[in-house]
C-alpha cells in the first residue's frame, strides 16, 4: 500500500467514491506523492519512454515543421516558442539544433515550457538555459504572442471520466473502497448524460477528458489571435472503450495497485478534440508514420546511418522502424495541427 493509497481510502470514506478523473489527479499531481511531482519517470531507466528517446530524428522533423510554417507565416518576430510537458527537454534540444540554421528563428523565439514536476524542470534548465526558458503552470498562461506549439505526449495524461452505457441509461465508473482495498465501482451519471450517446447498447464504454478540450481551445484562442501553428502528437483515435492505463517499470500495472507510483494514461479522442475545435483551422489527424515519412525521415534515418556501424546502427534502424511503422507507432499515434484561419498547412499534411 503506497501512502497515496492511505490518502484515498481516507478521502473515499469521507466521500463515498471518488470520479476516475479526481482519482488520476490525485495519482499524478498530489503535492507530496503525485506521480508527475516527485517521479523522474522518462527514459529506459524510468517508466516509459517517447518518441525524444527513442531518437533525434523525431523533434527533427518537428522543428523543421514549426520552423518552416514559421517562415510561411511571414517569420514574425518576436514569437513563443512553446511545449507542453516537455520532460528531460530532449524533444525542445533536437527543435532547437534543427533549427539553428533557419535565418531569424533562434533570436525571435522566446521559450515557454508548461512542467511541474521539479526534477524534469531542473533537466529543462540544465539542456535549454542558454535559451532563457519560462516555465507556466498551464496553457491559459501563454503569453500573446504568435505561438508555434509542440504538445508530444501531453494530452494522454490529462485525466479523464468514465461512462457504461446500461439497459437504463448511464452510469459512471468510479473508485470506491471495499475490504480496506481501492475497487472500480459505478454511480448514475447524472447531469453529463445528456453529453452522452442516447442509443449506445449496454456495456458501452465512453471516456470524456474535458482538460484536454480546454487545453487545445486555449491554444486554438492564442493562434486565432496571434498567428501561429502548433502539433498535438499523442496516441488515441475517435474514442471509444476503456483505455486507462497505468504504467511502472516498462510494463502495464494494474491502475489501483500502486496510486502515485505509476503513470496513468488514456487514449486521446482526436474525434472530441475536433468537436471542440469545430470552428478554428484544424489538419489532421493523421497517423504520426505518415506525418514523419512526408517530412523526410527516411532520408535522415539514411544520413544518420552512413556515420553508424554495428550495434548502433542496429539501434538507429530499430528507432526509425518503431517511430513510424503502422505495427509500431506509426498507426496508433496521431498529429494534428491547429493553425489561424487561412493559415498556410503545415508540411507533413
Amino acid at each position: 500500500m503506497t501512502a497515496l493509497t492511505e490518502i484515498l481510502l481516507r478521502q473515499i470514506g469521507r466521500l463515498g467514491t471518488l470520479s476516475v478523473s479526481e482519482f488520476m489527479t490525485q495519482c499524478l499531481y498530489h503535492p507530496d506523492h503525485g506521480y508527475y511531482t516527485q517521479a523522474k519517470p522518462l527514459g529506459r531507466g524510468g517508466d516509459f519512454i517517447t518518441a525524444p528517446e527513442i531518437s533525434q530524428m523525431f523533434g527533427e522533423m518537428i522543428g523543421l515543421c514549426l520552423a518552416q510554417n514559421w517562415l510561411d507565416q511571414g517569420a514574425p518576430d518576436p514569437f513563443c516558442l512553446a511545449e507542453l510537458g516537455p520532460g528531460s527537454g530532449q524533444l525542445m534540444e533536437d527543435i532547437l539544433r534543427a533549427t539553428k540554421s533557419v535565418p531569424g528563428f533562434h533570436q525571435s523565439a522566446r521559450l515557454h515550457l508548461c512542467e511541474v514536476n521539479p526534477h524534469l524542470k531542473a533537466q529543462q534548465k540544465a539542456r535549454l538555459g542558454e535559451f532563457d526558458p519560462k516555465w507556466i503552470a498551464s496553457t491559459t498562461d501563454l503569453p500573446a504572442l504568435p505561438l508555434f506549439l509542440i504538445a508530444n505526449e501531453f494530452l494522454d495524461c490529462l485525466p479523464i471520466n468514465q461512462f457504461i452505457a446500461t439497459e437504463g441509461g448511464w452510469d459512471e465508473q468510479v473508485v470506491a473502497a471495499q475490504n480496506g482495498q481501492l475497487v472500480f465501482g459505478r454511480r448514475p451519471a447524472g447531469a453529463v448524460e445528456t453529453e452522452l450517446p442516447k442509443d449506445a447498447a449496454a456495456g458501452t464504454i465512453v471516456e470524456l477528458c474535458p482538460a484536454a478540450n480546454a487545453v487545445v481551445q486555449d491554444i486554438a484562442a492564442v493562434i486565432a489571435q496571434q498567428s501561429g501553428c502548433a502539433l498535438i502528437c499523442d496516441y488515441g483515435g475517435s474514442g471509444g472503450g476503456d483505455t486507462l492505463q497505468a504504467l511502472r517499470s516498462h510494463q502495464k500495472v494494474d491502475p489501483l495497485s500502486t496510486p502515485g507510483q505509476a503513470d496513468l494514461t488514456a487514449h486521446v479522442n482526436f474525434a472530441a478534440l475536433k468537436d471542440a475545435l469545430r470552428n478554428r483551422h484544424v489538419c489532421g489527424p493523421i497517423p504520426q508514420g505518415v506525418f514523419l515519412e512526408r517530412l523526410g525521415i527516411t532520408a535522415r534515418a539514411q544520413a544518420l546511418a552512413g556515420r553508424l556501424a554495428g550495434e548502433k546502427l542496429e539501434t538507429h534502424i530499430a528507432a526509425h522502424h518503431r517511430l513510424t511503422h503502422p505495427d509500431e507507432m506509426g498507426e496508433l499515434f496521431k498529429v494534428m495541427a491547429i493553425l489561424p484561419d487561412g493559415g498556410t498547412t503545415p508540411a507533413g499534411f
